[in-house]
């Protein structure tokens, strides 16, 4: 089923997609996956509505007014994805690609009211059962169903992990709630045609449980982008190691990735370099780094130069000292823009420190802590302390 959903998709991409520019491949494959999802669902709550005026069963009508909300789900999606392609204009620089996460969470929002709505027709059900007519025929139309959906989950999640769309994962996610649901209607009918008895209720409400949790999980989904979720480690790897494969450049703090919309990132760092270099070489260096980010991962890159100093082995020998005091706090503080400032009574140590989310304590509870332990260590050292937090990982 998996293969033949994929292999199907293929086959249309290649008729109406492989001829199109690499940039248009990614709203080609949504809209295909939209229409195709528009039509498939469409004819299924035909055939359920069918069967379910025939049989009398509310778990069979639910499930058809499901497969119309999906229809709609997907014009939905089609609709982010022709927003999302649109290109940036003055009112909106960075693009539109943030519609597409807005149209998965209108999805997921479709799927929570769906099994609202069914869980209220379930438990009317249950309270005051009806009797139920099931043909030969409603078991087939529901059988159909399940193999219909579960190809529709197998291309969407296909398409969905090819172009990296929150959308098609969120359609995917709500394809397979549909197959079980489905599925556990079919059981339910089959009980009822061959022990008589009657569980159309409960089976309506057991579906409408499954249908409310899958539109949790889509939601949560679409909605941490929105909010602002922390990249990839994969890609904070990629991110230091094209930076750092430049020698001038010694380290990298304050990484921070805008997420702006599937393949639309800005990247915005600090690159240490030696504070006794040349400032028009090193300038030049840190244009190459951001070419090279570009070029690499598609991205925009805005590289902030910070001179440290690397050949001052008492500033060396300090800054490690405090990092490491640091570390005995909570092993994921950092520090960086390390500088001593000698004065005539003492030295001013002056750092940033970065305090994970993870550290209970509140920031002047953490500087508080490093300062004291730092007059501790040193009589005649003043901690200068600025407090950053990480956006990454």
């Amino acid at each position: 089923m998996i293969l033949g959903g994929i292999s199907m998709i293929t086959m249309l991409a290649k008729i109406f997609i492989k001829n199109r520019p690499a940039k248009e491949q990614r709203q080609a494959y949504g809209t295909l996956c939209s229409i195709v999802g528009i039509c498939l669902n469409v004819c299924l709550f035909a055939g359920k509505y069918l069967a379910g005026v025939l049989s009398g069963s509310i778990a069979i009508m639910a499930d058809a007014f499901n497969n119309l909300s999906d229809a709609g789900s997907s014009l939905i999606t089609l609709i982010g994805f022709k927003f999302a392609g649109m290109k940036p204009d003055a009112e909106h620089p960075f693009g539109h690609g943030r519609i597409e996460y807005i149209s998965g969470l209108a999805v997921s929002a479709a799927i929570i009211l769906m099994g609202v709505e069914l869980a209220k027709s379930s438990v009317s059900k249950i309270i005051s059962p009806s009797p139920v007519d099931m043909s030969m025929m409603s078991i087939a139309i529901l059988a159909v169903s399940v193999c219909v959906k579960l190809y529709m989950c197998s291309y969407n999640r296909f398409v969905g992990k090819q172009i990296d769309s929150a959308a098609m994962n969120a359609t995917a996610i709500d394809s397979l709630s549909d197959a079980v649901a489905t599925s556990v209607v079919l059981l339910a009918m089959l009980v009822l045609k061959f022990t008589g008895l009657n569980v159309d209720g409960w089976c309506g409400a057991m579906v409408a449980l499954f249908i409310l949790y899958a539109g949790y999980s889509a939601a949560k989904d679409t909605l941490s982008p929105l909010l602002g979720q922390p990249p990839e480690e994969e890609l904070i790897s990629q991110i230091r190691d094209i930076t750092l494969s430049h020698q001038e450049i010694v380290g990298i703090h304050d990484l921070v990735v805008h997420d702006y919309g599937p393949g639309r990132l800005m990247i915005s760092l600090h690159g240490e370099v030696p504070g006794d270099g040349n400032v028009f070489e090193l300038h030049d260096v840190i244009d190459q780094a951001e070419k090279e980010l570009k070029d690499k991962l598609g991205c925009d890159a805005v590289i902030h130069m910070d001179p440290i100093a690397t050949d001052d082995e008492e500033v060396n020998i300090t800054r490690r000292s405090v990092a490491e005091l640091c570390k005995d706090i909570h092993e994921d503080l950092s520090i960086h823009d390390f500088r001593m400032v000698k004065g005539p009574t003492h030295t001013n140590l002056i750092f940033d420190v970065v305090i994970p989310f993870a550290l209970k304590l509140s920031d002047k509870e953490v500087t508080d802590e490093i300062r004291k332990r730092i007059s501790q260590k040193w009589d005649n050292y003043y901690a200068v302390i600025e407090v950053d937090h990480s956006y990454v990982l």
